[in-house]
């Protein structure tokens, strides 16, 4: 069949058919039918060219049968994604410290446990912790008749989040105590596991924790003993999670000037709340803990921290609706988009006061004890996740004639990455050890020191670690490390939120200053006491000279700057408390890898972190110092420095 065409093209349309034909080969067409294909269609065609004559050339179209447009070719080669394998199995250190640490008859039982779990971590967690990121929970205020509903919806694999952490006993082992003082090691050993697969799921299970701890710490009450048994149940139907209201739109951490919510007390010794509670986490909660100022006949009521009393309430009542309560809107976050977090109005939301009135700021320290250390598992476990994958893609990313494992520069940025991960997990396992003793009454006078201490600096730390690794962990992918359909980018958004959550870094730092100053110096005499005993027992290993020399000159400079800043103003002090609490946490971090480097089932990759660890600059808050950096003349040169050029007062 032949058929003949003029078509005229104005100057925009000099591509003619046939450029396009002639293209075809250079990715790989035929410009001839296979055998079998539509027959070829010939004729000629007119165009003008540019400078206006007519041209005619010939084309060759097939028949209607086989279309002229094919899927393009574009190659054969596809990077192979890294997988996660199981990550007990992966985590040398783990497994070094549980050998270590533990005795033989926990060790064996935990060990066990842990590798089953992160089996049941590859195999099913880790899709549904995908699902929740790419499913974020959205509220439904109205029904389609007007009704108030505030609805809050969240994916099955949120659900089944909830199902799995009961099963699995994530609150409950730290409350079972079958392990006694190594329980809440074992606890945390699973969450640390978990938590980068789970979706932020660990973001309730934290809060959860922490409300028990509460609970347990204020003792049992008819009000309250059902709650507990909830919150450390390993039966999915009875498990409860729990919320933690404490932010207001004046607070944030600030609870004590910040909180604005009145509790009026009824006729049944019940309390009515009625406020506003600007972030709210985990708002599918079971129940809640939240701070109110209990009001007089008169509707007076007493301000500052002193006002302040502790409430326990459930959510909902038998028909599944909110009480008392409005979901003004989910927040939109940068990262932790998994967990629904919420603004609510309280108007006659019915609680019980479980704290003595004016008691509730001291009665919540046990629960922000066991949420910053969530805090840090959290920070570790992302680390340790972004390592993992990343050497996985090191071996199986070929460029520049070699995989990415054999270029000496990428490996040694990983070996950093390494060393920060190693010191941070140290850490972690300390502050859990040290609450387990706490728990079961084994801790001595010491040992309450430094966990008062070391609660604040391993959640303050950690949490800047974790941002940093994390994004030079992106670095390693390349481009996919920004592709968020990797699902890299995830774990950069979600590790931001740590510096934050349980009090941002500044604000953990004035904490540190003030355990020091209301234990008369005990927790800083604890800190020193505790490091040098640690490095005696490494002194006589030669490969760890160094260390051991670095952090004795460490420990004399910190102890030099404290003398000091006993006869300095307190501004002084708290202009240095930044510095000071990253001090003491790269000091006992050295420590603590020096105390695991000197153990006989040491490796050579113990001896060596522990060594790269010390060669940074240990006490910073004395090198400050000495550059001045605390002078009465700072303040103003740090404004000025930060406002130049601004309008305004």
């Amino acid at each position: 069949m032949v058929f003949h065409s003029v078509m005229t093209f104005d100057l925009l349309h000099i591509f003619s058919f046939q450029a396009y034909v002639a293209s075809l080969p250079r990715v790989g067409r035929s410009l001839r039918p296979s055998p079998g294909r539509g027959r070829l269609l010939s004729g000629s065609s007119t165009a003008f060219s540019v400078r206006g004559r007519p041209r005619t050339f010939e084309v060759h179209r097939e028949a209607a049968e086989q279309p002229i447009f094919f899927r393009s070719s574009i190659g054969s080669f596809f990077q192979e994604r890294p997988q996660i394998s199981n990550p007990f199995y992966e985590d040398a250190l783990l497994q070094k410290y549980l050998k270590r640490n533990l005795p033989f008859e926990v060790k064996d039982a935990i060990k066990a446990d842990l590798a089953r779990f992160g089996e049941r971590l590859v195999s099913e967690v880790d899709a549904l912790g995908r699902q929740c990121e790419k499913n974020p929970p959205h509220l439904q205020q109205y029904d389609a008749w007007g009704h108030r509903v505030d609805r809050i919806f969240t994916c099955p694999a949120w659900n089944r989040m909830k199902e799995i952490s009961a099963q699995e006993g994530l609150i409950a082992a730290g409350y079972e105590r079958v392990h006694g003082e190594w329980s809440r090691v074992y606890q945390m050993s699973k969450i640390y596991l978990y938590s980068p697969s789970a979706g932020l799921y660990t973001c309730p299970l934290a809060m959860t924790d922490g409300a028990a701890k509460v609970i347990e710490s204020l003792g049992m009450t008819e009000i309250t003993e059902n709650a507990f048994q909830r919150l450390t149940s390993r039966d999915p139907q009875q498990f409860w999670t729990s919320g933690q209201w404490m932010t207001e739109r004046k607070g944030g951490s600030d609870v004590g000037s910040g909180t604005e919510t009145i509790a009026h007390k009824q006729a049944d010794g019940t309390y009515k709340l009625y406020g506003y509670k600007w972030f709210t986490s985990a708002t599918d909660a079971n129940m809640t803990l939240t701070l109110a100022r209990v009001a007089d006949p008169e509707g007076h009521t007493l301000q500052g921290s002193r006002g302040l009393s502790l409430f326990f309430a459930t959510l909902r009542d038998e028909k599944g609706e909110l009480k008392g309560i409005e979901v003004q809107r989910l927040k939109d976050k940068l990262g932790t988009r998994q967990v629904p977090t919420a603004e609510l109005l309280l108007d006659g939301f019915p609680a019980h006061r479980i704290s003595a009135e004016g008691r509730g700021v001291a009665s919540i320290a046990s629960m922000l004890t066991i949420t910053r250390i969530h805090n840090t598992v959290s920070a570790v476990a992302a680390m340790r996740r972004i390592i993992q994958l990343g050497r996985e893609y090191a071996k199986k990313r070929f460029v520049f004639g070699k995989f990415l494992k054999e270029h000496s520069l990428h490996v040694q940025t990983m070996a950093r990455m390494e060393v920060e991960t190693r010191a941070a997990f140290l850490l972690m396992m300390e502050v859990c050890r040290l609450l387990g003793r706490e728990e079961n009454g084994l801790a001595s006078p010491l040992e309450l020191h430094l966990l008062r201490l070391l609660t604040p600096v391993a959640k303050l730390y950690t949490g800047k670690q974790a941002v940093s690794v994390v994004s030079e962990g992106l670095e390693c992918f390349g481009g996919q490390g920004y592709m968020e359909d990797t699902g890299l980018p995830t774990m950069l958004r979600d590790a931001q939120v740590l510096t934050i959550w349980e009090g941002t870094t500044n604000i953990l730092s004035l904490d540190v200053l003030r355990c020091m100053i209301k234990s008369h110096g005990q927790v800083l005499e604890a800190f020193f006491t505790d490091v040098k005993e640690k490095l005696r027992t490494a002194k006589g290993k030669s490969a760890l000279r160094p260390a051991v020399t670095a952090i004795d000159g460490a420990l004399i400079r910190l102890g030099s700057f404290v003398q000091t800043s006993t006869q300095r103003l307190p501004s002084y002090t708290e202009l240095a408390a930044r510095d000071l609490a990253f001090s003491i946490a790269r000091i006992y971090m050295g420590a603590l890898m020096v105390d695991q480097a000197a153990w006989e089932g040491a490796s050579q990759t113990d001896i060596y972190a522990t060594l790269r660890w010390c060669e940074q600059d240990l006490c910073c808050v004395a090198t400050k110092e000495q550059n001045g950096c605390y002078d009465s003349e700072s303040p103003a040169a740090d404004t000025a420095l930060v406002y130049e050029g601004m309008p305004g007062p």
